[in-house]
């Protein structure tokens, strides 16, 4: 008996494939930018919002996008590789700017 044992809504269950299992019930994460509504799908998009309140732009690794703001500690690192943007990423972005991003399920 091979599997992944899965509790939900107070029952246990054996889940012999647990890839098929998620495909149904995982979503795929999003960043929204929350004044404008607009789902973030790029870096350009993402670096423009970012800009806008006040994050600059660092250039000295080559294999990572960072932001720093002025006026805090606070820097924001992120893959170069936009298919490497992953929900962990999102989430810094929004810890950083409350007011203006969230993490949606698509």
């Amino acid at each position: 008996m091979s599997g992944v044992w899965v509790f939900k809504n107070g029952v246990v269950r054996l889940v012999e494939n647990p890839a098929n299992e998620q495909s149904s019930t995982v979503r795929r994460k999003v960043l929204l930018h929350t004044p404008t509504n607009e789902v973030i799908n790029s870096y350009a998009s993402l670096e423009r919002k970012l800009t806008s309140l006040g994050w600059e732009r660092y250039y000295e690794d080559p294999d990572l996008l960072q932001f720093h703001k002025r006026s805090s500690i606070d820097l924001i690192s992120l893959p170069r590789d936009f298919s490497q943007f992953k929900s962990m990423h999102m989430y810094d972005i929004v810890v950083k700017n409350r007011e203006s991003f969230r993490v949606i399920d698509m």
